[in-house]
């Protein structure tokens, strides 16, 4: 057998193609058609090959270009690819991979079919890889006697440290072991079970006797395992669960990863050393590397090939390939909401907060509608998944209770059915079954595709799974061979913190909370907070008392209510709400009495963010399906026509009135990143940018003087302003504290702190006792649904 996987990795170097994943899981037995002889030995799984100049017969393949000319290698320099018990040396050090890093896999192949044991051990990837890097296998003869000191000096050579110590090609290695087999079979016969039991005439030594033996067991042994080979499919033997935790660098995105559909990969978000960015971490490995070029990527998907990831970016739907280049355009999504990759080269996605969902080649082109909205019960289609067929897929729909949950849809009609209620987007894996969330817990259930229903009960796989009840958008990712990803929830704490102007702890407000707290508003009177929380999967506006530190719930429609802003005179709280499918406006009194009024209702998203000193503007950021996010005014007497305060194709977000009323301080990305701008309220005139090096969640200072925002690296800044009727000057920004502000998802629509007249200011910050949950990665996962 081993003669035979040598053949085909010589036949590999010749075709110019190195294996890099030779191992003994893809070594697979089969039968000849018609044949009782022995079984033959095939090499399977080509996934991580990589090209070489073709060579000829014999010729030194490590002396050969690794890759066509004129074209990149499938990975980048320092990438590690393999399954690390059989990485050579050169492979751990990310250095490129030839002929001979075949030929040290085989090696260990080899040495694990002759012991029982690997190669090389260890308790841990560290260990392991200290092992390969240093140490050597115990002699093969050592460890089963029966061997021929022959196959020593083989393994030995393959094993060698330095790749030119080896075995310079794979003919080379054939030769070798078709000589040990001829040194103990009659007239260089071909290994079978009866040239094995026919000894050689001439002197027998015990020795070759005890070989003789040993290579006719193992291959009935071999025989004994044909049938299992044979009848794979017929009687499925699960591999067992494996998990893995993966800790990833910070992130203010923790629910923005995937898995791969081949389960190899996982791609996340994360900051690491810069900003926010797509980072890769190949199961194998122990090492993520971000990609160049994917700064501030939101929502990642995969293509069906494992080889190429979509994601939103800078208002755009974008690809980027994992073996290297810049990122591509692929078409405008002012405010994606997740998209899906099917196998003939399209793309589902959601452009928007508040539209339907559209179709669009990989390559390109002018997006096409596929599904429509059914207002007042849905207002949002968002997180596509496709089914095996390419053609029908889930989605998200978010909006009323009687309408919000996954739906099925398919790209041959416009027909939608609604599978389930749910709190997020859920996803399908084989042979039939739903996965998604019910309150904070991932539940599975039995899914008849054809008939589009679910069947049985749910069943519990993990608890406290975390999502985002704003965005819809939970904590999990299935790969298309089974492997399952989550992130963990429940640990995160939140503490609404005071801090004084150097950045010291002054006092907090409320207790500790676990349920996804965001948003605090303070009272213009300072003794109230209004904040959203997500209290057993339901987002609604609570109150908390400044001096008692209780809470108590304000709104209790099952419907999402969240982003509350208090009138001038502390009378009234602004929220949002989906409760008639889109998020529109409602008003309704502080104390809590009385009756939500419905105060603007329009086919976008609303989101409040600020309301006029003299209690004539309710200002709010508007998801446009064309623009993204504009600042929109909404006076509050009168017909209550909107008028448009700032309108672009770029991000406009945050809008705050100054205390007179005069100006607007907001973020847009129109520079490439986020910047703090200013102009006047209602208008005309002209427009003055307030920080220099980025920055988001502008708030003033109560007499006007000074404008305080968040720098990327989460510092808060402060900028002297001053304003005249027609100008305005701000000066240089400093760096007041570090803030550890809650981010990502909902949290980054509206500021996370608000500041009180006393000059106080009191921030959103994750509990000290807070640890970040690593990714939980299952393989070979058994989602424990009964046949």
């Amino acid at each position: 057998m081993a003669i035979q996987v040598a053949d085909a990795i010589a036949a590999a170097h010749r075709a110019g193609i190195v294996h890099r994943d030779l191992k003994p899981g893809n070594v697979f037995l089969v039968r000849r058609v018609g044949s009782s002889g022995p079984p033959l030995a095939k090499l399977l799984d080509f996934g991580l090959a990589k090209s070489a100049a073709p060579a000829v017969a014999g010729a030194d393949l490590s002396r050969l270009p690794t890759t066509p000319a004129g074209r990149g290698g499938l990975t980048q320099q320092g990438t590690i690819l393999g399954t690390f018990q059989y990485m050579a040396p050169e492979q751990l050090e990310g250095r490129d991979a030839d002929a001979r890093t075949d030929i040290f896999a085989f090696g260990a192949v080899l040495y694990e079919m002759m012991t029982g044991r690997k190669a090389f051990e260890g308790k841990s990837h560290a260990s392991l890889i200290g092992a390969i890097m240093h140490a050597e296998p115990a002699p093969v003869s050592s460890v089963q006697p029966l061997a021929p000191r022959s196959v020593d000096r083989i393994v030995r050579k393959c094993l060698a440290k330095d790749p030119d110590e080896r075995w310079q090609t794979a003919r080379d290695l054939l030769d070798e072991l078709k000589w040990t087999v001829e040194a103990g079979t009659p007239q260089g016969a071909a290994v079978s079970a009866v040239s094995v039991a026919a000894p050689r005439r001439g002197r027998f030594t015990s020795a070759r006797l005890a070989w003789t033996l040993l290579a006719a067991a193992g291959l009935a042994i071999a025989a004994l395992a044909i049938p299992a080979v044979l009848h794979l499919r017929e009687r499925p033997v699960p591999n067992p669960e494996v998990r893995l935790e993966l800790t990833t660098p910070a992130t203010r995105q923790p629910l923005h990863f995937a898995i791969s559909p081949d389960g190899r990969r996982l791609v996340f978000v994360a900051s690491g050393e810069g900003g926010p960015r797509l980072w890769q971490r190949p199961l194998d490995t122990v090492t993520a590397l971000p990609l160049d070029g994917t700064e501030g990527a939101e929502y990642p998907f995969w293509s069906p090939d494992s080889r190429a990831i979509g994601f939103f970016a800078a208002g755009k739907l974008k690809r980027i390939d994992i073996a290297g280049g810049p990122p591509q355009i692929v078409a405008d999504a002012p405010n994606g909401r997740g998209g899906a990759w099917s196998p003939d080269g399209a793309i589902l996605f959601a452009p928007t907060n508040s539209s339907g969902l559209v179709r669009v080649p990989a390559s390109g082109g002018e997006p096409q509608p596929v599904t429509t909205l059914d207002p007042p019960r849905v207002g949002s289609h968002r997180f596509p998944q496709f089914l095996p067929d390419g053609r029908r897929f889930l989605f998200f729909a978010q909006g009323n209770p009687e309408g919000q949950g996954i739906y099925l849809g398919s790209l041959d009609g416009t027909d939608t059915t609604r599978l389930t209620p749910a709190e997020a987007a859920g996803a399908y894996i084989e042979p039939g079954a739903l996965v998604f969330l019910q309150q904070n817990a991932l539940v599975v259930r039995r899914f008849d595709v054809a008939g589009g229903i679910l069947t049985g009960d749910p069943v519990t796989v993990a608890d406290r799974v975390s999502y985002d009840a704003g965005f819809s958008l939970g904590g999990f990712s299935l790969s298309a061979v089974g492997h399952l990803a989550y992130r963990a929830g429940g640990s995160e704490r939140r503490q609404l913190t005071w801090f004084d102007r150097t950045g010291k702890l002054v006092g907090v407000a409320g207790e500790p909370d676990a349920n996804g707290l965001v948003t605090p508003a303070l009272s213009p009177d300072g003794r109230r907070i209004a904040v959203a929380r997500a209290v057993q999967g339901n987002q609604d506006m609570w109150v908390i008392d400044v001096q008692r530190g209780g809470a108590t719930r304000f709104t209790f429609d099952p419907a999402s209510d969240a982003y509350g802003v208090w009138s001038p005179d502390g009378t009234r709280i602004a929220f949002m709400s989906n409760r008639k499918g889109i998020y529109d406006l409602f008003l309704k009194s502080s104390s809590g009495a009385g009756a939500e009024e419905l105060v603007l209702a329009s086919p976008f998203t609303k989101l409040p963010s600020d309301w006029s000193l003299d209690g004539r503007f309710l200002l709010y950021q508007q998801g446009d399906p064309k623009n993204g996010w504009d600042l929109v005014a909404l006076p509050m007497t009168g017909d209550r026509k909107p008028i448009v305060v700032v309108s672009t194709p770029f991000e406009e977000r945050g809008g705050q009135f100054s205390p007179d009323g005069r100006w607007v301080a907001y973020q847009s990305n129109e520079s490439g990143r986020f910047e703090i701008y200013v102009q006047p309220f209602p208008g005309p005139g002209g427009k003055w940018q307030a920080s220099t090096a980025g920055g988001v969640h502008p708030r003033w200072r109560p007499d006007g003087k000074e404008l305080f925002f968040l720098a990327p690296d989460a510092k808060l800044m402060a900028v002297p302003v001053r304003a005249s009727d027609s100008t305005f000057e701000a000066g240089s920004a400093a760096a007041l504290f570090q803030t550890r502000t809650v981010t990502g998802g909902s949290a980054d629509l509206t500021p996370q702190y608000a500041v009180s007249r006393d000059g106080r200011f009191l921030f959103n910050v994750l509990d000290d006792t807070t640890t970040a949950a690593p990714i939980t990665v299952v393989l070979n996962w058994n989602p424990g649904l009964n046949p």
